[in-house]
């Protein structure tokens, strides 16, 4: 079954506003919004970002594809899940 692309990125606002923000009234940044510049996730909660893209979309990330190009916003993170996704893990 294919992946509906358009669930990505509420489900990362999800996870980030329940396992971070503690918060049952959503994500309230933007999708643009920097994790660690904003104080929303700090180095080790990158590592539970990373497990929870890596158990929920059955993918691999590889240690040089931790970077803030990929994992420091809810838009950067939904194009890396994406782009994993297409082009394989």
């Amino acid at each position: 079954m294919a992946l509906d692309m358009s669930s990505v990125t509420p489900e990362i606002r999800g996870f980030i506003s329940r396992n971070f923000l503690f918060s049952d009234k959503g994500f309230q940044y933007g999708d643009d919004a920097s994790f660690l510049e904003e104080g929303i996730i700090d180095s080790l909660g990158i590592m539970e970002l990373v497990a929870f893209v890596e158990k929920q979309y059955n993918i691999s990330v590889a240690d040089h594809e931790l970077l803030p190009g990929n994992f420091d916003s809810v838009s950067k993170l939904s194009s890396f899940i994406a782009s994993k996704l297409v082009n394989g893990s």
